[in-house]
């Protein structure tokens, strides 16, 4: 049971046994799965407690507050700044000096502006496509039907590098729902795999349904409230 009152060192303890547990149980490597401590509203002395016990990958969803965040740390070596939120053409810019990541690419038009905007003395830009894979309105994403051409479309923006697949399903405490929008996507990721040389990544999972994602191939679990407890909602 993970404890939100107790401190981030210990809650990514916690964490991290449990992605243990459930690679044991799947049969997979721990050392394949990646933890993507989600700061996102939490403050930096916060992400600092999590760096100090060990912990490397971090995710924000609003650019400005990431942003931010990133200029203050820029002298902790190792750290790993991903954007895991949605991203406005006139913001691209910001994204796209200041992150090591970006996990909610879904257009054409906005690759093209990274690519073009992204420092030359930079690595290129790590994403992942998002993808709706239960196609709800509501939620963004490309369809699962539209993944592959998009990808391929991009192979020549040479300041981008598309690793891998990104999704959120929707909401559920079913466990064969679950799987089933993780079995999908592990499907498409694998297709993908075939077609496209540098696709290494399947960032699916977060606290709720961390179990059922590795079991089906997730390489990055996305973690926020377990780790560092309640959000406070913000409009960065």
């Amino acid at each position: 049971m993970l404890d939100n009152t107790a401190p981030i060192a210990e809650n990514l303890n916690t964490v991290r046994d449990l992605i243990k547990s459930h690679a044991k149980a799947a049969g997979r490597d721990e050392n394949d799965i990646n933890l993507l401590a989600v700061s996102k509203t939490k403050p930096v002395s916060d992400i600092v407690l999590a760096y100090e016990s060990g912990q490397r990958h971090f995710g924000e969803n609003y650019v400005q507050e990431g942003v931010d965040k990133v200029l203050q740390l820029k002298s902790f070596q190792g750290i790993i700044w991903h954007f895991i939120g949605p991203l406005q053409s006139n913001k691209s810019r910001l994204v796209a000096e200041n992150f090591d990541w970006m996990h909610s690419l879904d257009r054409l038009k906005i690759a093209k502006r990274i690519n073009e905007q992204r420092p030359v003395f930079k690595a290129p830009l790590n994403c992942c496509i998002q993808v709706n894979i239960d196609k709800e309105e509501s939620k963004a994403g490309v369809l699962p039907s539209e993944v592959i051409d998009l990808v391929a479309s991009m192979q020549t923006l040479e300041k981008i590098k598309i690793r891998g697949l990104m999704a959120i399903p929707k909401a559920s405490d079913d466990k064969a729902t679950q799987k089933n929008s993780f079995d999908q996507m592990r499907s498409l990721f694998e297709q993908c795999k075939q077609k496209f040389s540098d696709f290494d990544t399947l960032s699916i999972g977060m606290s709720g349904d961390i179990d059922v994602a590795i079991e089906c191939g997730s390489t990055m679990v996305r973690v926020g409230t377990a780790i560092f407890g309640q959000r406070v909602k913000t409009n960065t």
